[in-house]
């Protein structure tokens, strides 16, 4: 086991880091006011494009998509994305600027896995592009969506369309202005399949009628513009059949198709959020003085410090083993490593954030530092793409499954 990156990605690593510092450190708090403007809300921060536009430039543009997508990919394995994506995630939303921000890419993995040449030409590409975005439809306010057999919103045959009537919640980046697709999961019922084969994936044009953006929903009082996470009523929309990704009744196949990457992609982003705090920790300690000593010479903080570094390194290293096995084997067998690292990085990030903002004081509560949004996106991240119970369910059947026949 070769613990060194490549050539290639110690490379790649210097120019992400190289791209972070000379244009998203130095306008992280430009944007993050215009995006909490009350008079900006649901636009997106000016500056965007022409990052993307530097970024595309420089190749660093598309890196998640692994190379088994063929003409779509730049050739990067997981494993080798894995540190590129933990640069980007020391600031939220960076990854946009390279195109790599969810739920994008989650939804370019299906059209490039599982869609026709059309719809490749019609959403693939200009996702690719970076020219719109995209949002992914599943979780219902009715049920309980954990348990994705519950999904209730209907997919009916018309003639040569689909139907679709229901509603959701939680579609993060609906309120986005230039977001212009949906893939939506939903039930096309036929009482002769098994359960998992009761649902199906279905492309819509955001603009279509019948859809009905109720509301943006707060995350612990954020609504994270621009894309928010939203509440939709689908009333009657209707789209031609040809909207259909892969068959009726392939939804659930399509969905882990998506949320193996998808999940990772969080776990690798995160680590670089709990870096972001421990750096910070470690500076606030070295500057601050109180009772007459700086709060590194404290033994409290000087402990924070040190679990936190071992619990990141040890969520690293997760992270990089179901990279690789993913690599290895394919993201079906990697999917206990998948489960074990959904259900680590996101609590260790809380746990560090956590201490950060103790030895911070007052102020690492506030936005002056980043500590506080770190917090939080651990927090919502332990619920989305599944609950950390979900993961640790699956998780303990497949460990138990695998370790009985040789017990002794």
């Amino acid at each position: 086991m070769d613990f060194q990156y490549s050539a290639k990605v110690q490379d790649l690593r210097e120019r992400v880091d190289g791209f972070m510092k000379e244009y998203v450190f130095p306008i992280e708090e430009e944007r993050d006011h215009f995006l909490h403007d009350p008079a900006t809300l649901w636009q997106p921060w000016p500056g965007t494009e022409k990052l993307k536009e530097k970024a595309r430039e420089l190749g660093l543009w598309n890196l998640f998509l692994p190379h088994e997508y063929g003409e779509w990919s730049p050739g990067l394995t997981n494993l080798e994305y894995a540190p590129l994506a933990e640069l980007m995630g020391r600031v939220l939303g960076a990854s946009e600027y390279f195109n790599c921000a969810a739920p994008d890419t989650g939804n370019m993995e299906i059209l490039a896995k599982y869609g026709t040449p059309d719809q490749q030409e019609k959403w693939l590409k200009p996702l690719l592009n970076g020219e719109i975005r995209s949002a992914y439809v599943m979780t219902e306010p009715g049920v309980a969506s954990s348990d994705a057999t519950n999904i209730e919103t209907s997919i009916v045959a018309d003639g040569d369309d689909y139907v679709i009537n229901g509603r959701k919640w939680w579609i993060s980046s609906a309120m986005d202005p230039r977001c212009k697709v949906y893939i939506l999961l939903g039930r096309t019922p036929n009482p002769d399949k098994p359960k998992h084969q009761q649902h199906s994936q279905v492309i819509i044009p955001a603009n279509t009628p019948g859809i009905e953006i109720i509301r943006p929903l707060h995350v612990l009082e954020a609504l994270h513009s621009p894309g928010g996470h939203c509440e939709i009523q689908f009333t009657n929309v209707r789209v031609p059949k040809e909207n259909l990704l892969l068959g009726e009744g392939r939804g659930f196949e399509i969905a882990q198709g998506r949320l193996g990457p998808g999940r990772i992609h969080h776990c690798m982003r995160i680590v670089g959020m709990a870096q972001r705090a421990l750096d910070l920790m470690c500076k606030r300690a070295d500057h601050r003085v109180a009772f007459g000593r700086k709060l590194f010479d404290h033994g409290s903080v000087r402990q924070d410090i040190a679990k936190s570094f071992c619990e990141i390194e040890q969520a690293r290293l997760l992270t990089l083993k179901a990279a690789d096995a993913m690599d290895r084997y394919g993201n079906k067998v990697a999917k206990d490593l998948i489960a074990a690292i959904k259900i680590v990085a996101p609590q260790m990030a809380q746990t560090v954030a956590d201490r950060a903002m103790q030895v911070h004081g007052a102020i690492g509560f506030s936005r002056d530092f980043p500590l506080a949004t770190i917090f939080g996106t651990a927090r919502y991240l332990r619920m989305a793409d599944g609950p950390d119970e979900v993961h640790m369910s699956q998780l303990a059947k497949l460990v138990s499954a695998a370790r009985i026949p040789e017990a002794i």
